[in-house]
């Protein structure tokens, strides 16, 4: 249960860190009211995954899984590039979570 709940966190991170790009500098009310709920939440649910998940591990999942999640987000509809390489680069962040949950 601690891992679905810390995946589901770093979901969250990835929610928190758009809304405050899109919060423009908590200028929007919308984007800033989603910004703090997300971040609530998802902080709440890395402490809860902590008890059982070691802090390194369940920390890097949690960076790991909004990273990615934030960057794909950011090339599907915020005009990012999608070259190949950061492709690649996000694909081997995304493998070395799946790692890090094989090897807990």
């Amino acid at each position: 249960m601690a891992w679905i709940v810390l995946v589901l966190s770093g979901v969250l991170e990835a929610v928190w860190a758009t809304a405050l790009a899109k919060s423009e500098g908590f200028q929007r009310l919308w984007p800033s009211a989603v910004f703090v709920l997300a971040l609530l939440l998802s902080m709440a649910g890395l402490s809860c995954a902590l008890r059982t998940v070691p802090v390194g591990t369940g920390y890097a999942v949690w960076v790991g899984i909004g990273a990615a999640l934030t960057a794909t987000y950011a090339m599907l509809f915020g005009g990012e590039s999608a070259g190949v390489l950061k492709l690649l680069l996000l694909a081997g962040i995304v493998g070395c979570v799946a790692g890090l949950k094989l090897t807990h």
